[in-house]
C-alpha cells in the first residue's frame, strides 16, 4: 500500500476525494489567509494513496480552476497540477499566502465566508480573525495599533527612560515624542498622540486596565496531569516584569544539584537556564496579543509545558524549528526586546533551545501547532538509551488535545489500523492509556 511522504500539518491538508460543497474553497481561502499551503486530492487522512482515475484528471484540473476562481473574494488562483505518486496520481492544489487579505468566500461574505487554517483544521475567523487579517494587509502589526481610549499619559517616562539608558549598543537619548514614535510606542493622528499596544504592553503601570488577559499563570502540579495544583503564581505589569516573574517562579520550582569546586560550592539547574529564558521570551515577544487570553506556564514532574495564544505568525514547521528562520508578529516589541538585551539573535531562540538541550543530554523539546495555539514542552528527563520511538511519538500525540482516535494513530506513525490496535493495545496493558466508548467512536485519553 502506497503512503504519501508527508501527513496533515497547518501547510498541507489530505483528501481522500473531491469534497462536495464548498469544502476545497473553505480550505483554499483558509491557506491563502494564513502562510499558503497545499491540498492534495486522492490521499487519505492516514497518508494511504487512493488515487483519482487518469480519465477524469483533465476535468478535474478545469473543475477547480473554475470553481475556485469564481468562489473567491478577492480572486484567488492556485497552482493545481497532477503528481504521481507510485502508480497512482493524485492531484495537487498548491496556495500562496495571499497579500490582498482577508479572502472570503464571495456567496456567504467577509464575515460568514472568512476562513484560517490552525494547525490541521480550517475554521471560520471571528471578527477579531478578521481584523488582524486586515491590519497584515495595511502591513501594521497589531502591537503599533494605536489605542483610541487610553489617556495619553499611560506610558511611564520613567519606565521609557530606563530602557533608553540602558539599551545595548545605543547612545542614552531622552523619551521624546520623537523617540516614542520611531519605537512606535506612540502614534499620533491628527496631532494627537495615542499609546499604541506595546507602549502600553511595554511601558505602562496599567496594563491590566487596557490588556487585562495578557499575563502569565504559572502552576506547579503534583505529578504528570494538570489536576493537583501545589503552588501558582500571576505573573503581571509590564511585558519584562512578566518575563523576570516568570522565570523566577521556573526556576524556584526546579530541582538543584551541588559541584564542590576548590573552597566554592556551584548550584546547577536541572535545566539549563538559557532554554528556560528562550522559551519564555518567545511566548512574550511572539504572542497573538489581539487574542484574549493568557500564556500559561505548567511545570509536572517531567515536563514545563508553556502556552502561548496564537499559530506561529509565519509558514514554520514545527518539524523544521532549527533552520534559523524567524517571522515577527510584534515587530515594536522585538525591538525594543533585542535592544534591552533579552534578545540576541533574531532566529536563534530555538537553535540554542534544542542544542542545550542535546548537550545537557535531556529528551528533546516538542512543539506543538494547535487550533491557534503554540505549546512548547520542555522535558525535565534524560534521554533513555533505548528509547521507544514509536511509543514516544503516539503519547506526544496527547498534547494536541486530551483524547485521541485511531485515525490519529494511523497519520502520526504512517502504520495500518492493525498495528496502530496493537500499539494502542500495548500501552493500555501498561496503563499508559485509557479506552472511551467502544466501536468507530472508541477514543483514548492518558492514563
Amino acid at each position: 500500500m502506497a503512503r504519501y511522504a508527508e501527513s496533515e500539518s497547518s501547510v498541507l491538508e489530505l483528501k481522500r476525494e473531491i469534497p462536495e460543497n464548498n469544502q476545497i474553497v473553505k480550505s483554499v481561502v483558509g491557506f491563502c489567509n494564513m502562510h499558503g499551503g497545499r491540498i492534495i486530492l486522492g490521499v487519505g487522512n492516514d497518508g494511504e494513496v487512493i488515487g483519482v482515475e487518469e480519465p477524469q484528471v483533465e476535468e478535474l484540473l478545469e473543475y477547480l480552476h473554475k470553481t475556485i476562481y469564481e468562489s473567491c473574494t478577492p480572486s484567488i488562483i492556485p497552482d493545481i497540477f497532477s503528481q504521481r505518486v507510485n502508480d497512482k496520481l493524485v492531484l495537487v492544489i498548491r496556495v500562496s499566502s495571499g497579500g490582498n487579505k482577508p479572502y472570503f468566500i464571495r456567496s456567504l461574505g467577509m464575515e460568514k465566508g472568512t476562513y484560517v487554517r490552525m494547525g490541521r483544521s480550517t475554521l471560520r475567523a471571528d471578527a477579531a480573525t478578521i481584523a488582524d487579517l486586515q491590519r497584515q494587509h495595511s502591513g501594521i502589526s497589531y502591537d503599533r495599533v494605536p489605542l483610541y481610549n487610553a489617556p495619553s499619559d499611560s506610558i511611564d517616562p520613567v519606565l521609557v527612560e530606563r530602557f533608553l539608558k540602558n539599551r545595548t549598543l545605543r547612545a542614552p537619548v531622552h523619551a521624546g515624542s520623537a523617540v516614542l514614535r520611531s519605537y512606535h510606542l506612540i502614534a499620533e493622528e491628527h496631532t494627537k498622540p495615542y499609546p499604541t499596544a506595546a507602549g502600553i504592553l511595554l511601558f505602562s503601570r496599567h496594563v491590566h486596565e487596557w490588556f487585562p488577559e495578557a499575563f502569565i499563570i504559572c502552576s506547579r502540579f503534583r505529578g504528570t496531569s494538570g489536576r493537583d495544583a501545589t503552588s501558582s503564581r500571576d505573573c503581571t505589569g509590564t511585558l519584562f516584569e512578566q518575563f523576570d516573574a516568570s522565570y523566577a517562579f521556573v526556576v524556584e520550582n526546579l530541582n538543584r544539584s551541588f559541584t564542590i569546586k576548590g573552597k566554592r560550592r556551584k548550584e546547577v539547574l536541572e535545566l539549563p537556564p538559557v532554554a528556560i529564558r528562550e522559551v519564555l521570551l518567545n511566548a512574550l515577544v511572539h504572542r497573538n496579543y489581539a487574542i484574549a487570553g493568557s500564556i500559561k506556564v505548567a511545570i509536572f514532574d517531567d515536563r514545563i509545558e508553556v502556552f502561548s495564544p496564537g499559530v506561529f505568525p509565519g509558514p514554520i514547521d514545527v518539524n523544521n524549528l532549527l533552520s534559523g528562520i524567524t517571522y515577527i508578529r510584534n515587530t515594536a516589541i522585538a525591538k525594543v526586546f533585542r535592544e534591552a538585551g533579552y534578545i540576541e539573535k533574531l532566529g536563534s531562540g530555538f537553535i540554542a533551545l534544542f542544542e542545550l538541550y542535546d548537550r545537557w543530554g535531556l529528551e528533546p523539546p516538542r512543539v506543538v501547532e494547535g487550533e491557534n495555539f503554540v505549546k512548547c514542552i520542555l522535558p525535565r528527563t534524560k534521554r533513555e538509551p533505548e528509547h521507544d520511538a514509536m511509543t514516544r511519538r503516539l503519547l506526544n500525540l496527547f498534547d494536541r488535545g486530551s483524547e485521541i482516535a485511531i485515525r490519529d494513530v494511523i497519520a502520526e506513525l504512517r502504520v495500518s489500523r492493525a498495528t496502530a490496535g496493537r500499539y494502542l493495545a500495548d500501552l493500555e496493558s501498561k496503563g499508559m492509556v485509557e479506552t472511551r466508548g467502544s466501536g468507530p467512536a472508541t477514543r483514548y485519553i492518558r492514563g
